[in-house]
């Protein structure tokens, strides 16, 4: 890697978001307006790309500055205050990009890497199905070859801005005759492509941007498998590691953070009273404790070394933290989060962030999930029974 001052790059970033970033109260609303968000997210990223600002730790050959992981937090510490967009380009950076630079031809690196970080192309995770969320291996969207490629038909929930992506990385049965971990490939699936419809899916906030995603008939090239075909376990595998550390590096993704929550307190003012500086004090100190992690299993990530149960750690420590402080701009907001006039004190962001923050101990893995990873790798509990697992797929309930 590069070696560069992480000094200079933070007093570049500083520079560009001072001079061209926009603070989180002045760009298009997510809820009212999606489409016009995801078109700012884009814009920004484009500008980011084409001032040197974009892909910190990803290699040179593929579009990014291939500077190590201080270089990176001196870019997060400059952004800090700023809008980034993170919810629309997480999929993309932090879980489909490392899994092709791990697992992808060169060709593929080429072709995609570099508009993925310039925005020209959106990118989302089709795995999940209405009868495979925890137990994904279960999943049944089948690929056929065709002879020049593959024909995919099936249905995918839960697809994370599906709606304005132009690509993703699916998940697809290519062997029911084998056990279900091991008859499955992932490829990389064109989202405009004849036979794929997403259909949003409206949240308690207000948002839309979850999608059910339906897949009929749809014609996969050759040349879009991504590692073996049969191999999509190992690289399901490696993409869902990589978005647990992707959002336990990010662990209060909605606007509710604590400082928000201090400027709330002084508001109102209650930054003096004992009961609410101990909870705000608490709440800090254990988003501390998640942020340092966080740094911990990201460098590991970034130098090629798998954390494991690490990361499981890191991401349940996330949701809880996010919950937390959510519930504590609740407690200090008292009456006006729950009812106010529109643009009084806050109070629709509050309320916003208590329905947006259990959302965040799910997504990669509900905390059951998480806390069944920790218990059968680190404390060597037995296993959970798997029903099937030894079994070809089309002999298991699921596939019927």
């Amino acid at each position: 890697m590069t070696t560069l001052d992480p000094a200079d790059l933070r007093e570049r970033a500083a520079a560009w978001f001072a001079e061209h970033g926009r603070r989180p109260d002045a760009v298009p609303s997510r809820s009212r307006a999606p489409g016009d968000y995801v078109a700012a997210a884009r814009e920004q990223q484009r500008a980011l790309y084409d001032a040197g600002l974009a892909g910190i730790t990803w290699p040179t050959e593929y579009g990014g500055l291939g500077l190590d992981a201080g270089a990176r937090r001196a870019f997060d510490e400059a952004a800090r205050g700023y809008e980034t967009f993170s919810d629309v380009f997480t999929i993309g950076f932090g879980m489909c990009g490392p899994v092709l630079l791990t697992l992808g031809t060169e060709e593929q690196r080429r072709r995609h890497l570099p508009p993925m970080l310039r925005a020209d192309e959106v990118w989302c995770q089709l795995f999940s199905e209405p009868g495979a969320g925890s137990d994904l291996a279960s999943l049944a969207t089948a690929a056929v070859p065709d002879g020049t490629g593959w024909v995919v038909n099936g249905q995918k929930v839960w697809t994370t801005y599906a709606h304005h992506s132009d690509r993703g990385l699916l998940l697809a049965r290519t062997d029911p005759d084998r056990p279900k971990h091991q008859g499955i490939t992932m490829f990389v699936a064109d989202m405009a492509a004849d036979g794929v419809t997403t259909r949003p899916l409206r949240q308690a906030t207000g948002d839309s941007e979850f999608n059910e995603v339906f897949l009929d008939d749809v014609h996969l090239g050759g040349d879009s498998v991504v590692g073996e075909v049969g191999g999509g376990w190992r690289a399901a595998t490696l993409m869902l590691a990589n978005e647990r550390v992707a959002l336990a590096d990010n662990p209060i993704a909605s606007p509710v953070t604590v400082e928000a929550v201090v400027a709330l307190a002084r508001r109102r003012g209650l930054a003096a009273d004992p009961g609410v500086r101990r909870a705000i004090g608490e709440v800090y100190a254990a988003q501390q404790q998640v942020d340092l992690f966080a740094r911990r299993i990201a460098g590991e990530v970034r130098v090629g070394k798998d954390p494991g149960p690490l990361a499981s750690i890191g991401k349940l420590a996330a949701g809880r933290v996010a919950k937390r402080v959510a519930a504590l701009a609740l407690e200090i907001a008292g009456p006006d989060a729950v009812a106010w006039e529109r643009g009084h004190d806050g109070g629709e962001l509050w309320a916003y962030g208590e329905l947006y923050a259990p959302s965040l101990s799910i997504a990669g893995g509900t905390e059951q999930i998480q806390r069944t990873i920790l218990g059968e790798r680190v404390l060597g509990l037995p296993r959970e029974p798997q029903e099937g697992k030894d079994l070809p797929f089309r002999r298991t309930r699921r596939s019927s």
